[in-house]
């Protein structure tokens, strides 16, 4: 996965002043239209997110962090309701189609959003290993300080870490006064998030990498007067900051945790999950449905799991093969060789590229450790910056790598490489014809379905070599099919935490501690996990749509291109996208 650091981004509030007055009673004699509806809503995004506008070269925005305070969500509420009024006052008809998209989009985007308001999510800011306190760590990884002017852009942004941690403090202390809170083990996962950041020396924290990553050809002079300015921050502002929120984790936080997993212990908790559950599959399915259809993947893959097996030789029972494999020295290597293969994987995957996509994105990607100070994040992919010339990054944990089975790693590798999220979230930021919003929507089904769906396009690329590395796929999958299952099983169901992680050692690969990781994973971000084998699924069901209605007319790189080539959208626009492409080379 990827992208956890924006889902704690909602914004930073400015004042945001459309370019046109509008008239409800009267859009046309205002001159309103859907591209000034576009337009306002990308500065009204520009204005909500620092960390993405700086990355884009805003100088201003690169001085500050998210503002999700009560005053700002007043604010952004209202800007929400002002722009569903606007797409609401458009005539029906008479749009191009791209303008219509547009307003598709726009509309689904601006309704979701005010949806979400009814749970004032800001009460809750982190999740499993991410969250509020990881964000300047993230967005250090993408800025460059190529002058002067980035250089103390990033130290006014270090001096204004502690009024950001207090606003989150805040948000998080309405929590606890209205029983929205993180479970325990969440909750002492953030806390030794915290205590690791406040261990980190100057040398090692990522708060002060920007300085270490400088280019030669800054005056040495210059470089050394700023990084001591940027240490001085550190030490007399961001620290007293960082252990400040460690000792409210401890003190304030802990004791309020909420005794149970599920998020429908709390109050609107039910109906809060199932407005996360649309969010995040974009569909209308119910928790039960959900659920049903996880089950019954769980079924299918498991019986191409035991052809898979036989395909090894094996002899034995699943649990015995899983058993073997689990202990099977030919199968854990070293962190570095398991970085090495991970390389390889991903250096293959580039090879078949060609073949199966028409259009492929001009930024790079590495395979690297993951960062130090992001040890706890559930990340694997972490999208670069063209505007800023960051290479996007492939990321392994290192600690956890002897005990992961290699026989998962190509599968890993597709799916937050090529042709997964590096693929899919570069070539989203190349759309420049786009407008902004469309390029970085992070629609969870579409791009993690993608992630998946390139696992599985994995086969027809040729990359799993054996039964063991087609198995390693199969085991992925069925996490993912799992996940369906125990989501909705702890959330709705009033599953336990270890009738969950059963379901993971029972049906897949995975190490044990990577299903713990996990588990808590689903129990701190509800809803989440749940888009990735819908969005899978979609994706595959509409290749194989059009694939049976065109015959021969079906071309596989332009249905890849032609699904990635408009940015991340909800399912059911990009089905009709789809629909419409059949129908255009049918009449061909």
């Amino acid at each position: 996965m990827h992208r956890i650091l924006f889902a704690f981004i909602a914004g930073w509030l400015v004042t945001f002043q459309p370019d046109l007055a509008v008239s409800a009673e009267n859009p046309a004699a205002s001159g309103d239209n859907i591209t000034a509806i576009v337009k306002d809503f990308d500065a009204f995004n520009r204005a909500q997110d620092p960390i993405r506008a700086a990355q884009r070269g805003d100088q201003e925005a690169a001085r500050v962090w998210p503002d999700n305070s009560p005053r700002a969500m007043t604010a952004r509420k209202a800007a929400y309701q002002d722009f569903r009024r606007r797409l609401q006052s458009l005539p029906a008809n008479g749009l191009t189609d791209e303008d219509e998209l547009n307003r598709a989009l726009l509309d689904d985007r601006v309704n979701l959003a005010l949806d979400g308001f009814a749970f004032d999510e800001e009460r809750v800011p982190f999740i499993s290993g991410d969250g509020f306190y990881t964000t300047a760590d993230y967005a250090a990884l993408n800025t460059p300080l190529d002058d002067e002017a980035a250089a103390t852009a990033w130290i006014a942004r270090l001096e204004a870490l502690p009024a950001y941690y207090e606003r989150e403090k805040e948000n998080m202390r309405r929590g606890i006064r209205t029983g929205m809170t993180q479970p325990q083990r969440t909750v002492e996962r953030a806390i030794a998030d915290v205590r690791g950041q406040i261990a980190l020396a100057d040398d090692k924290t990522p708060l002060l990498a920007p300085f270490r990553n400088m280019p030669r050809s800054f005056p040495a002079d210059r470089r050394a007067a700023l990084e001591a300015h940027a240490r001085e921050v550190l030490q007399a502002k961001v620290r007293p900051a960082q252990q400040s929120l460690l000792q409210f984790l401890e003190e304030e936080y802990l004791p309020a945790a909420r005794p149970d997993i599920g998020i429908g212990s709390v109050p609107q908790g039910k109906a809060y999950y199932a407005y996360l559950a649309r969010r995040h599959t974009s569909t209308s399915m119910t928790p039960a449905e959900i659920h049903a259809l996880g089950e019954r993947e769980v079924q299918r893959i498991r019986a191409r799991m035991d052809q898979t097996i036989a395909q090894t030789g094996f002899k034995g029972t699943f649990r015995e093969f899983l058993a073997s494999v689990r202990k099977d020295p030919r199968f854990y290597v070293g962190a570095a060789e398991y970085g090495e293969k991970c390389s390889e994987v991903a250096k293959r995957a580039d090879f078949a590229m060609p073949k199966y996509f028409g259009k492929l994105p001009r930024l790079s990607y590495g395979v690297l450790p993951m960062p130090a100070g992001l040890e706890s994040s559930a990340n694997g992919y972490l999208s670069g910056t063209p505007e800023q010339g960051v290479a996007g990054m492939v990321v392994y944990k290192p600690w956890m790598a002897e005990k992961m089975p290699t026989f998962g790693i190509p599968a890993w590798v597709l799916h937050e490489g090529v042709p997964g999220h590096h693929h899919q979230i570069s070539l989203s930021q190349e759309l420049k014809d786009l407008p902004e919003f469309r390029r970085s929507d992070d629609v969870t089904a579409y791009v993690e379905g993608w992630g998946l769906y390139s696992e599985f396009l994995g086969e027809e690329m040729g990359i799993y070599r054996d039964p063991y590395e087609q198995f390693g796929r199969l085991s992925l999958e069925i996490w993912r099919a799992c996940r369906l299952v125990v989501d909705t099983g702890m959330h709705v169901m009033g599953w336990s935490r270890e009738r969950a992680m059963a379901c993971l050692q029972e049906n897949s690969a995975l190490a044990p501690t990577e299903i713990e990781f996990e588990v808590d994973r689903y129990i701190a971000w509800p809803g989440q996990a749940l888009a990735y084998k819908i969005g899978e699924l979609k994706i595959i069901g509409l290749r194989q749509r059009a694939a049976a209605k065109l015959g021969p007319k079906f071309n596989l790189r332009e249905f890849h291109d032609l699904v990635l080539g408009a940015g991340p959208m909800p399912l059911d626009l990009l089905e009709a996208r789809v629909d419409r492409w059949i129908e255009a080379r049918t009449a061909r």
